[in-house]
């Protein structure tokens, strides 16, 4: 892939542009999803939340830009191209702009009494799932946005990738599980429910795509035999 980027020199910074900003926005969106909400500009959870996930990001960006910029190209896809995938997808946006939600209103008409240690515990877990989502991208160039097999692709079993066949939603699960306590809301929690379940059936459909597409992937799954938590499942 990185042969395909090299001949095309004139290509790479309008990439770099667009990654550029496609991720400067996401900061952006988030800030209005919590704090319009919440009508306040002191939801002090907001703002060590929005730190804590933007910090590592900006490092992140600034990185893969220099080393891997054909993966954050894949990562700014956006478009499934597998049905059950649109689905899944279009659920899995409701309930993460439902879950963003709640909490600026939580804080607005103070629904919930989060304790600060377990705010702070929290936001501890979100930056520890945001660093093994970042190992698992840092392993695994080919660590697309959508479910696609790229035609150079090859199956990782490096890093994380050989302790579970899916890091990188370990990684999103730890941190948007966290979520909801870091903003300091028990309400928010309730629609964050259907999140393992969801990714449950990406995985399980995501796993049928790679058997198909990747001829070593069913030896990978023989070896690494748990997808998401290790002796659970």
């Amino acid at each position: 892939m990185r042969k395909n980027i090299d001949s095309k020199n004139e290509s790479i910074p309008a990439l770099k542009k667009k990654i550029i900003i496609r991720f400067a926005m996401l900061p952006i969106f988030l800030w209005i999803l919590l704090f319009l909400p919440a009508g306040s500009l002191k939801f002090w959870e907001a703002w060590l939340y929005c730190i804590v996930l933007t910090a590592p990001m900006l490092f992140a960006v600034v990185y893969f830009l220099k080393k891997d910029p054909e993966l954050l190209e894949r990562r700014i896809k956006m478009k499934e191209k597998e049905k059950e995938q649109k689905a899944i997808t279009m659920l899995s946006s409701v309930v993460f702009l439902v879950e963003f939600i709640i909490p600026g209103l939580d804080y607005r008409f103070h629904w919930s009494e989060v304790p600060t240690f377990l705010v702070i515990a929290a936001d501890a877990f979100v930056l520890l799932g945001y660093l093994v989502f970042l190992l698992a991208l840092k392993e695994n160039s080919y660590a697309s946005r959508i479910i696609e097999v790229d035609k150079e692709q090859k199956v990782i079993s490096t890093g994380p990738y050989a302790i579970v066949r899916h890091p990188m939603y370990l990684g999103i699960m730890l941190m948007f599980l966290s979520t909801p306590i870091a903003l300091g809301s028990f309400w928010a929690l309730i629609p964050f429910i259907l999140l393992p379940i969801l990714l449950v059936f990406r995985i399980l459909n995501e796993e049928e795509i790679l058997l198909k597409g990747l001829a070593e992937y069913k030896e990978y799954c023989h070896k690494t035999r748990y997808r998401l938590i290790p002796y659970i499942w």
